[in-house]
């Protein structure tokens, strides 16, 4: 029988955390009828012998790190099903929380997207969802973000409000995102300029320009050990990040390119 959901997890040197995650889906498997299949991006640390320990898990491994966005489309080429979740390696899932997630999205027909509330390891939520990325909106996110990590206490109290409720978002992160197949569809599937970083955004700007509604829920909630991740790379991971910001400026932005490259220049940060 088809499942009616793919979780396609993408994978690159992260076994560790790998391993974790694929212990909460086996530990506690959701009861929407699933498959789960891990994209590894040619990772040199022993991924793939994680895998095997998890029979039921489907491993595709690509020849050389293809990126985020090229990972997460092999992964939803490669299954079947009405909705995918695209999931980090490094989360961890609760008992529960992806029948509720598929629950809020079946309860919206207007929506395509769902993102469920993050948090971290000490229960602290994340802000994963936000406006269009434009120069006001990222300085935006990057103060809130980071008063919000230094534990600034009114960004912290705002944070924890603004997660707790329901609501229609432009963006939500693709840390943990469930999405309609036809929809993801329609749209072509995730850009595979982006590399690494604002293939969410991307994605959910497409998917809205076809009518859509993306939807942010607290119903369902994830660990998030952000920027697990990034610690496996960080010079190559923000690098990819600049060439991924360049890449959505000139893809929704252009006339601001050259701003961008500007600033990027003075600061000795572009690619």
């Amino acid at each position: 029988m088809t499942p009616r959901l793919a979780i396609v997890i993408v994978n690159f040197n992260g076994g560790a955390h790998l391993e974790a995650c694929l212990h909460s889906l086996a530990d506690s498997p959701p009861a929407t009828r699933s498959e789960v299949i891990v994209v590894d991006n040619a990772s040199a640390d022993g991924s793939a012998a994680v895998v095997s320990r998890f029979p039921t898990v489907r491993l595709i491994q690509l020849r050389e790190n293809a990126g985020f966005s090229a990972g997460n489309n092999a992964g939803i080429r490669a299954s079947e099903g009405e909705l995918v979740l695209l999931l980090n390696n490094d989360t961890i899932v609760p008992a529960g929380a992806i029948d509720r997630l598929v629950a809020a999205l079946d309860a919206r027909p207007d929506a395509a997207i769902a993102g469920p509330r993050l948090i971290d390891g000490s229960g602290t939520a994340e802000l994963s969802f936000g406006p269009m990325i434009s120069p006001v909106a990222e300085l935006r996110q990057k103060v809130i973000t980071s008063l919000h990590a230094r534990g600034f206490g009114p960004v912290r109290s705002w944070v924890e409000r603004a997660t707790r409720e329901e609501r229609s978002v432009d963006w939500v992160s693709g840390a943990c995102l469930l999405v309609r197949r036809a929809a993801a569809n329609e749209v072509g599937l995730l850009d595979e300029r982006f590399f690494l970083y604002t293939e969410d955004v991307d994605f959910c700007a497409g998917v809205r320009a076809k009518g859509w509604t993306v939807l942010f829920t607290p119903a369902a909630e994830i660990v998030h050990l952000r920027g697990r991740s990034r610690s496996t790379a960080p010079r190559q991971a923000s690098a990819a990040y600049r060439r991924s910001q360049l890449a959505f400026y000139e893809k929704h932005h252009p006339h601001l390119v050259p701003l961008l490259r500007t600033y990027l220049r003075i600061k000795g940060q572009l690619p």
